[in-house]
């Protein structure tokens, strides 16, 4: 087998484990709650991962086993009741799909097709119970297999053929371990030449000093009454050239160290971090045979052509990449292209093609996914998502291109009215995005009607160190994560403009509102902003902003060290990282800090031209809605908004906490599954504070349970609303009988 094979393999071994060992844990919780939509909701991706990783490597039982245990997590979530029966069916299921990671990579594939009938037998058990037949447990035996054994050695070497590259197989927790001590040694190394330069302004003043007594001893020897101190002064001029000449040797000897420990530093770091980078090659390998698999399945011609073959990716990121590239180019197949008759009818090749292309820029990794199909219809989306009642028709009208793309990450969220087995879950482009989040990273979608559809992800280089640009910001060093920087600027007072206390300049034709990085990080600013404005342009999904900073320190590798857990998640931070020179340093939480941006705006507290808050009465009562979902936030902030109640934002219940916790809202919108705190525990927390329990909230979710509505209002919500439900009109009546108009 090719070294590509073995490493896709052994990427499909480890995701068959985990996914497997995630399964058998649902499935243990979900017996004890049969209606945990949150479980349901994991077993069913951790399945569908898996169902699309088998693919990949090309295990078809495996995939007809997954897929079938795929469908008994959607039934469930539909209304079927699991029994005990099932859950021994399912943990069978989840049973052989483990052991495949207990296998050596080289035999994976025999061992599945010697054991086709096991898995078929399982997987029509499973169906059949899932339609209501009987259920038995089908009668299993495996064929003799090569298992891996229980302890991996840290260290193995292999080689694939004559002539062909020596293999050394590391245990990736002790890779990681090496790359962190050659970072260190990166930053250490450096923190020797500011004590250099020190030692060298040390030589100079001393040589300054022999001087200057050298002048006094001549001006004073004709003076015969101070012989004695005339003495001393020479003693004191001698021993000051001894120490400057003694030191100059060792600055000398120092210097050259400093510069051979800091390239050596430099070369070990890079070699360390190399040893992580895979050609972008070995990571899609198989995507040529699964396209030409699932367009043949479809009826359709596709030609996969692939870009950027040999630019370096972290492994890591490179195996979080196999799933979001799995799913679009699965899309781009199933939605995107169209079947020859289609494509000839409209002047195309009967062939349609999909590029997919890495490459470095700026210090980035940018990875796209291009079609030449049917492109996105902005118009058919925004009907859509009206019939699928997510938003009323007036709001729909007035929502963006780029917003209506957004909905094509919304969990569950589809385009398609029929569920095959290679669409229609609504699960991919959500898994898209919830891995690219995993990794600091970002996905933009364009799309021409007729032309095609073209999604660009862009990544970190690795995940062990980040580019990221070096700010002072009340005195102290701040990081913004390159990836995240769209440009940075340095403005006069000409160059802003001001509207309602409001300042902003125009970038490209269009405003960009001004803030004040010291006010939003709640710090002392020490610098006058009113001359000068040193601007670093960053933006997110909720909109794009100029934070004002004291001064750009310039661009740097960073070693990023996480936060000490017990912290918590701190708020606008990220992670920390030591400077070149040992300073240490905060890395900015870019999205964190675009959403204490816009409940700045909210509260109409920003800074104009570094002047200190503004004091203007608050107009309107306050809201503030809690949702994961950036689209649902839009929708729900722009409909209060329309009705002149000053609406604020908040990601997840943590946030929401740590935002109504300020005080002063009239009340709380909020949706139950979130991440870091769900909606239930949020409310809990509003209604057991003293200070807060008199605070209306309104719970919003897709779920429609009743077991969730009693949840919710048990916790001491105001209204259960369901979004699948309710209409502008509903949510107003709601919001104005808790708390009246605006």
């Amino acid at each position: 087998m090719s070294l590509a094979d073995v490493s896709m393999l052994e990427l499909f071994r480890v995701e068959a484990e985990n996914q497997a060992s995630e399964i058998i844990k649902g499935l243990l919780e979900l017996e004890r709650d049969a209606h945990n939509q949150k479980v349901l909701q994991s077993l069913m991706r951790a399945s569908h991962s898996i169902k699309g990783a088998a693919r990949i490597v090309n295990l078809p039982n495996a995939v007809v086993l997954a897929h079938a245990m795929e469908d008994c997590f959607i039934a469930a979530q539909k209304g079927f009741t699991l029994k005990r029966p099932h859950f021994d069916l399912l943990l069978k299921g989840a049973d052989h799909l483990a052991r495949i990671a207990l296998l050596d990579e080289g035999k994976i594939s025999d061992w599945i097709a010697n054991n086709s009938k096991t898995y078929n037998e399982l997987a029509e058990a499973i169906s059949n119970a899932m339609s209501g037949g009987q259920i038995e447990m089908p009668d299993i035996h495996f064929t003799a297999a090569i298992e891996k054994t229980s302890s991996e050695p840290v260290i193995t070497t292999a080689t694939f053929g004559d002539g062909e590259e020596k293999v050394l197989r590391i245990n990736a927790e002790l890779l990681d371990r090496l790359i962190g001590l050659a970072a260190e040694f990166l930053v250490e190394s450096r923190r020797l030449a500011p004590f250099v330069h020190s030692l060298l302004r040390t030589v100079r003043q001393l040589n300054g000093l022999t001087g200057r007594l050298e002048r006094i001893e001549r001006h004073l020897a004709g003076i015969g009454e101070i012989e004695h101190e005339l003495e001393l002064l020479r003693v004191a001029i001698q021993i000051s050239a001894e120490t400057a000449d003694g030191i100059a040797g060792n600055w000398r000897f120092l210097e050259s160290f400093e510069r051979r420990s800091s390239q050596l530093s430099r070369q070990l770091y890079k070699e360390a971090t190399t040893s992580r980078m895979r050609p972008f090659s070995e990571g899609v390998a198989n995507f040529p045979r699964m396209v030409r698999d699932i367009a043949g399945e479809l009826g359709k011609q596709v030609q996969l052509i692939i870009g950027g073959h040999n630019t370096l990716v972290d492994r890591d990121i490179l195996d979080v990449l196999q799933s979001p590239l799995n799913h679009l180019l699965r899309n781009a197949i199933d939605h995107g292209i169209e079947s020859p008759d289609e494509r000839l009818a409209v002047g195309k090749p009967a062939e349609g093609v999909i590029r997919l292309e890495a490459r470095h820029q700026a210090g980035m990794l940018f990875v796209a996914v291009e079609d030449d199909g049917r492109g996105i219809d902005p118009e058919a989306l925004r009907r859509l998502v009206v019939l699928r009642k997510l938003v009323s028709e007036e709001t729909a009208v007035g929502l963006s291109t780029v917003e209506l793309y957004d909905f094509l990450f919304l969990p569950g969220f589809t385009v398609k009215d029929k569920v095959t087995e290679i669409s229609g879950r609504g699960v991919g482009l959500d898994v898209v995005m919830n891995s690219l989040q995993q990794i600091r990273g970002s996905v933009r979608t364009h799309s021409e009607v007729g032309q095609g559809t073209h999604f660009q992800l862009q990544l970190p280089l690795t995940l062990s160190i980040m580019r990221g640009l070096v700010t002072q910001i009340a005195g102290e060093a701040y990081v913004f994560p390159l990836t995240r920087v769209e440009k940075v600027l340095i403005l006069g007072q000409h160059d802003i403009s001001s509207l309602q206390g409001n300042d902003f300049f125009y970038l490209n034709g269009k405003p960009v509102g001004i803030v004040v990085a010291a006010q939003v990080l709640e710090l002392q600013q020490t610098a006058d902003l009113t001359d000068c404005y040193n601007i670093v342009v960053i933006s997110d999904r909720d909109g794009r902003f100029g934070v004002v900073v004291d001064r750009f320190i310039g661009e740097s590798n960073l070693v990023v060290r996480p936060l000490d857990p017990g912290l918590g998640k701190l708020r606008d931070i990220a992670a920390e990282t030591l400077l070149e020179d040992g300073t240490p340093a905060l890395i900015l939480d870019v999205d964190d800090l675009t959403r204490s941006i816009d409940r700045l705006i909210g509260r109409n507290h920003l800074q104009q031209g570094g002047a200190s808050p503004s004091k203007a009465a608050k107009l309107g009562k306050r809201i503030l809605v809690v949702d994961d979902s950036f689209v649902v936030r839009e929708v729900e902030r722009k409909l209060l908004e329309n009705r002149k109640y000053r609406v604020e934002v908040a990601v997840d219940g943590m946030d929401g906490w740590n935002a109504v916790r300020s005080g002063g809202f009239d009340l709380v919108i909020t949706d139950v599954d979130m991440p870091r705190m769900n909606g239930i525990e949020l409310v809990s927390k509003i209604k057991q504070d003293a200070g807060l329990k008199s605070t209306p909230v309104v719970i919003m979710s897709y779920k429609d349970w009743e077991e969730d509505r009693l949840r919710g209002l048990d916790a001491g919500a105001d209204y259960y609303l369901t979004k699948g439900n309710f209409n502008d009109d509903t949510l107003l009546e709601v919001v104005t009988s808790l708390i009246g108009d605006a």
